[in-house]
């Protein structure tokens, strides 16, 4: 087997030129494509970072508004329940002013009552002692018959009180 330097030399001078002309006009567009590709990925890649972390940004900007709203709602809830103990308080004291002044005014009535009925008594009483009287003097009496006498005068008077 002998070598052939002349088609080797040529194989290899016509190599060198396919090499050089894929190198020059191939390779560099297909690297420079492929080049541009990968920055593009690259980029892609950098935004999407960029986008995740400011959605996390914006998610932890909305739990801790919404921190700050719960804690708002609980301050809320608790200072209207302090003004509903406030107005229930008030409510029961209102009450309890317009139980005593009702009891006031009722103990003020029963007591008025109960003067105006010893009043109407010691009146009853003034004219039964006066009729008593009076029939004392019409009749002519003796012990027995004055003894009698208060007696039904007594039993009268026990009859109008019953009634």
């Amino acid at each position: 087997m002998e070598i052939n330097w002349s088609v080797l030399i040529t194989q290899m001078i016509g190599f060198l030129i396919v090499l050089w002309i894929l190198k020059r006009y191939a390779w560099g567009p297909v690297l420079g494509m492929l080049e541009e590709r990968r920055q593009r990925i690259a980029e892609e890649v950098h935004a999407s970072e960029r986008l995740r972390q400011e959605a996390e940004a914006l998610k932890a900007e909305y739990e801790n508004q919404l921190k700050t709203i719960e804690a708002e709602a609980r301050q809320r809830i608790q200072a209207a329940v302090v003004e509903a103990q406030k107005v229930a308080e008030e409510v029961r004291a209102d009450a309890h002013r317009d139980a005593r002044a009702i009891t006031e005014k009722a103990k003020a009535n029963l007591e008025l009552e109960y003067r105006k009925a010893r009043v109407e008594l010691k009146g009853e009483m003034v004219a039964l002692a006066l009729g008593a009287a009076e029939r004392l003097l019409r009749e002519k009496m003796d012990a027995e018959e004055h003894r009698r006498a208060v007696e039904r005068f007594l039993t009268e008077l026990q009859e109008q009180e019953a009634s």
